[in-house]
């Protein structure tokens, strides 16, 4: 597993950019996170090659698109620890806050950063539609993260009140970034955000993309909505104010 993510690194342009003993701290993440699926169901992803092909240079690719040094991080819907463990590793002044909703796996998280000698990572059990609300939290940090498997604009909703005005929101994607990118951009817009950059990148054959969104001002305080009212048809409703650009007069029009 090491020399696999070594030998990616290289070719992702990071290894002169990493402490030198980010592979190895990789690998021994990657035997815990395999050790411990065995009673837990944290991955589907069950072969070492494939954990550090999948997961860690997966999320190694994020830096090619962000600087992280000195900053901090809030990995929404972290799950096993993806991406905010590897970026933390690979990142050692990144200050990482991982957040879940289930007790059992953000006690995993906080023994595994122990066992890996981490410090400034902290490891959170709540849903992000509450921890939102939260003082400390709303609008303070520098980067959000979420690689979960949701539609954009949902993610969008449940992630950009955390970002601090001027920050950005970084959700990856796979191969329909530019549908969703699209269809979310009403969402963005009343969330405080604007998509600047969408790159695209081959992971084992397999298009991945990073949606990098900035927050340009405040998320609306009626933001985020439960969890069942976000869901519901996925969309913001008409009920709740919609905010567009009109591209021929450029004057900032509200819909009710």
């Amino acid at each position: 597993m090491r020399d696999i993510i070594a030998a990616g690194l290289e070719e992702l342009g990071l290894s002169q950019r990493v402490p030198p003993e980010a592979p190895e701290l990789l690998e021994a993440y990657g035997r815990a996170l395999l050790e411990k699926n065995q009673v837990m169901n944290l991955t589907a992803i069950t072969q070492p090659d494939q954990v550090a092909r999948l997961h860690m240079l997966d999320c190694a690719a994020l830096l090619n698109y962000v600087h992280l040094e000195g900053k901090t991080l809030l990995d929404v819907g972290t799950g096993a620890g993806f991406p905010g463990l590897p970026l933390k590793i690979l990142c050692p002044t990144l200050e990482v806050t991982l957040l879940d909703s289930l007790g059992k796996r953000v006690r995993w998280l906080r023994e595994v950063s122990e066992q890996l000698g981490l410090s400034g990572v902290t490891a959170i059990h709540a849903r992000s539609e509450e921890q939102a609300l939260v003082k400390g939290f709303r609008d303070s940090f520098d980067f959000v993260t979420a690689r979960a498997v949701a539609d954009l604009r949902l993610l969008a909703e449940l992630c950009l009140p955390f970002v601090k005005v001027g920050g950005v929101f970084l959700a990856m994607k796979g191969t329909a970034a530019q549908e969703e990118a699209q269809e979310a951009k009403r969402a963005m817009a009343l969330l405080g955000g604007q998509l600047e950059q969408l790159p695209v990148f081959c992971v084992e054959g397999t298009e991945h993309a990073v949606a990098v969104i900035r927050k340009i001002r405040p998320t609306p305080l009626a933001y985020p909505r439960r969890f069942g009212k976000i869901k519901q048809g996925n969309r913001l409703q008409a009920d709740i104010a919609i905010v567009r650009q009109r591209k021929c007069t450029g004057e900032l029009i509200t819909e009710h």
